[in-house]
């Protein structure tokens, strides 16, 4: 369990890269009708945007190796380290300084995940899901990220990032716990991967994540999108690991802890969001 979590940090700290590279992209983008139409077209065109997706490829190859060591609800919450380590690489980047206000709050993000997973202290999960299980957990993905999506197409202000950030969230908490399975299938047997139907569906689940994700970053602030892509994927990273493949959390009393744990956790995030660095990123780039 221990190296799953020192794989998931690597896997987070890859992320925040291809974070910050794929949101420098995103700002050179013009934002009307056309342009997000186009949006991917666009962007696979611009070096820097390609540089994140490399840096993206590499957290899916350190998340991939630690699900197949871990549960899905012990790596999704790890991966919200993901917002320091972008706070970190920000100031790195432009030389700015990062106050007492932001190191507070990678505290408390962190003291809560350090809070929330000593209560949990989630499992290896206790069977694998059959084929019903994994057709009620995809449709009700395909139906609650549809419903998402269609809010954040229809709404206007800061209700469209968050809706596509939520979804985007849900979807790539999915695409790990498809990975999860994947993974297995490939200790037991190699050769059996192109023949195994979750690793298509790991690809798509996958890919429309990050399409999910493009338009999160291009619709709104970041300081809106990235507390409801961060805060909804380890959410949804435990239920799936619970339901999909039993992984037992700690119940009774421990509650309390978990939710002291989350909400540290949260006001992290939403705090880290809110600073000067990220939201400096919302400025057009000359």
């Amino acid at each position: 369990m221990i190296t799953a979590a020192l794989l998931a940090v690597l896997a987070a700290l890859c992320n925040a890269v291809s974070s910050v590279l794929q949101r420098r992209a995103t700002l050179t983008v013009p934002q009307d009708p056309k342009a997000r139409m186009g949006l991917i077209l666009a962007l696979v065109r611009k070096p820097v945007w390609l540089l994140g997706i490399l840096a993206l490829i590499g957290g899916f190859l350190f998340q991939a190796s630690a699900l197949s060591r871990g549960a899905v609800a012990l790596v999704q919450p790890v991966m919200v380290v993901e917002l320091p380590f972008t706070m970190i690489i920000l100031s790195l980047a432009f030389g700015a300084v990062l106050d007492r206000h932001i190191w507070l709050a990678i505290a408390a993000l962190s003291g809560g995940l350090a809070i929330f997973l000593m209560a949990a202290s989630p499992q290896v999960g206790r069977w694998l899901p059959d084929a019903i299980g994994w057709i009620v957990a995809t449709l009700v993905t395909v139906v609650v990220v549809a419903a998402l999506v269609t809010v954040g197409v229809l709404a206007k202000g800061p209700l469209r990032p968050a809706a596509m950030g939520v979804a985007a969230g849900i979807g790539f908490a999915f695409t790990a716990t498809l990975m999860k399975r994947v993974t297995a299938i490939a200790q037991e047997d190699l050769g059996a991967l192109p023949l195994t139907w979750q690793v298509y569906a790991m690809v798509l689940a996958g890919l429309c994540s990050l399409v999910l994700l493009q338009h999160a970053l291009h619709s709104g602030p970041l300081v809106v999108a990235q507390p409801a892509l961060t805060i909804s994927d380890p959410i949804a990273g435990i239920l799936y690991g619970a339901l999909l493949f039993g992984e037992p959390i700690r119940s009774g009393s421990w509650i309390v802890f978990e939710a002291i744990g989350i909400g540290s956790l949260a006001y992290g995030v939403i705090q880290l969001a809110r600073s000067p660095l990220i939201q400096a990123q919302n400025a057009p780039l000359r």
